[in-house]
C-alpha cells in the first residue's frame, strides 16, 4: 500500500508491532509512520488507502502465513477431546474463512468472527460473550487462548479465563505484562491447562 501510495516504506519488525487492531488501524498507523495514529489524516486518503490494503491483501492471502509449531496437532487432540473452539479475530470477517481453508484449518472451528462482525471488537468484550452464547457455553467454563493484550483485555472483560502464548503479535510488549491466567511458549502446553 506504501509502495502504491509512494509513501515511506517500514520494515517487517516495525510494521508487526502496529499490527492487531484490525486492518482500518493499521492503515492508520501506517500512514502516520506511528502506533500513535496522526489525527490529521484526511479521511477520503485513508479511505483510498484502506481499499489498497485491502484489495492487496485479499489477492496475497497466506503468502507466507502458516500455523505455528504444534497448533494443528492441539487443535486436534482438542478437537477429538469434544471441545468446541471458536476463532475471534479483529482481521475482517471475508479474510477469516478463505485463510482457514487455505491453511486447512476451518474444519475444527465451530463459529469464526471477524472485527467488523459486530458493532465492537476486541478489547470489547462483547465478540466473546457473543461467541459463548452461539456456542451455549458460560463465560465461566470458557477459555480465551491468545496471543495480544486485546485478548487478554477482552478475556478479563468478559469474565473468561485466558491463556496467552508468548509469541506472536502484541506490539513488541510482553504479554505478560497484561496478567493473563497462564502464558505458555508453546502452543502444545495449552493441553496441560485445559481439563
Amino acid at each position: 500500500m506504501l509502495r502504491t501510495l509512494k509513501r515511506r516504506e517500514f520494515s517487517d519488525e516495525t510494521v508487526d508491532t502496529w499490527v492487531g487492531n484490525g486492518a482500518p488501524t493499521l492503515v492508520k498507523r501506517a500512514l502516520s509512520g506511528s502506533k500513535t495514529i496522526d489525527e490529521t489524516i484526511d479521511n477520503d486518503f485513508f479511505e483510498e488507502s484502506l481499499s489498497i490494503f485491502l484489495e492487496y491483501y485479499k489477492n496475497n492471502l497466506c503468502v507466507a502465513t502458516i500455523p505455528y509449531k504444534n497448533v494443528l496437532s492441539t487443535l486436534q487432540t482438542l478437537q477429538k477431546s469434544g471441545y468446541k473452539m471458536a476463532i475471534i479475530t479483529n482481521k475482517p470477517i471475508s479474510f477469516v474463512e478463505p485463510i482457514l481453508q487455505t491453511l486447512a484449518l476451518n474444519s475444527y472451528f465451530d463459529i469464526f468472527i471477524g472485527g467488523d462482525s459486530l458493532s465492537t471488537k476486541k478489547p470489547s468484550p462483547e465478540p466473546l460473550l457473543y461467541v459463548c452464547e452461539k456456542l451455549n457455553s458460560l463465560p465461566s467454563k470458557s477459555i480465551m487462548i491468545g496471543d495480544s493484550k486485546n485478548d487478554i483485555i477482552a478475556a478479563k472483560s468478559a469474565g473468561i479465563q485466558s491463556i496467552a502464548v508468548s509469541y506472536g503479535y502484541n506490539y513488541g510488549e510482553d504479554i505478560r505484562t497484561y496478567n493473563p491466567d497462564i502464558t505458555v511458549n508453546d502452543f502444545a502446553e495449552i493441553l496441560e491447562y485445559i481439563k
